[in-house]
């Protein structure tokens, strides 16, 4: 398994004079949430499954800075792009791939302003286009028939307008796909968002998570599947906070590729 799931640097393409096809940022969450790398390893094995030449920061990866700016820390964020940028730039990266919509939304639309110019994808966006090219294979398998909503990450959904290559993965899966009221650009925040992850909700009526989890277990889906580690996180809280974790799973859609294909 060692074997399977090899990770090369961007220091050690370096060091051999090559260059990936593309640089895959895994962010915090994905290096050290304990959940969240879970996604990492499933997106990984379907990188290594479609072939594709890639590597990742390491240790020269630092936070993008959206949880500070964010939270109004704007010179934090700054700090922190220009550091990323630095190292980027010096590896003469191009394009970048990333499991998770805050990082994907900064590289993307906030690093360009301070010299950090990269074609950004989102996970689901690089391997649906992996799928059109005939790279990668994505079919029913453990899936098939199975009830599943997506719930659309703000940072994909409504502040990037992609709400089409995480559904069109999950259809290929053969799955039902169900949606919930409030989907797409009426979607509703998980509730971790603006630095809302790193906190304590303000008091008030209803957590956001649950009021989310509410909407999506409305449909009665048996998996509630996410594109965002954030998202992941909220909505497993919610579904532990409805005491459902026996009948109802939370899984992104790599996982649900990568699961079904039993890699």
């Amino acid at each position: 398994m060692a074997d399977a799931l090899k990770v090369p640097t961007m220091a050690e393409y370096m060091a051999e004079g090559k260059k990936p096809e593309v640089l895959f940022w895994v962010g915090c969450a994905g290096s050290f949430d304990d959940r969240a790398k879970k996604i990492t390893k499933a997106f990984v094995k379907l990188l290594h499954q479609a072939g594709v030449d890639f590597a990742v920061l390491g240790t020269e990866e630092s936070c993008t800075g959206d949880p500070a700016k964010r939270a109004g820390n704007e010179f934090l964020f700054q700090m922190q792009a220009a550091t990323n940028i630095e190292v980027l730039n010096g590896y003469e990266i191009k394009k970048v791939v990333t499991a998770c919509p805050h990082c994907f939304n900064t590289l993307k639309n906030e690093y360009p302003s301070l010299g950090g110019n990269y074609e950004v994808m989102h996970h689901t966006q690089f391997l649906k286009a992996l799928l059109n090219e005939g790279r990668l294979k994505v079919e029913g398998g453990k899936f098939k028939g199975k009830k599943i909503t997506f719930h659309d990450p703000c940072y994909l959904g409504r502040a990037n307008n992609e709400y089409e290559a995480p559904r069109d993965l999950l259809r290929k899966l053969e799955v039902e796909l169900v949606e919930m009221k409030k989907c797409k650009k009426n979607g509703l925040c998980c509730g971790a968002g603006g630095g809302q992850m790193f906190k304590e909700p303000e008091p008030g009526n209803k957590d956001v998570n649950l009021e989310r989890t509410e909407q999506a277990l409305e449909v009665n889906p048996e998996i509630i599947a996410a594109g965002c580690p954030f998202c992941n996180t909220m909505m497993t809280d919610g579904i532990k906070g409805k005491e459902k974790e026996d009948s109802v799973a939370v899984m992104d859609v790599a996982e649900l590729i990568a699961n079904a294909e039993d890699l």
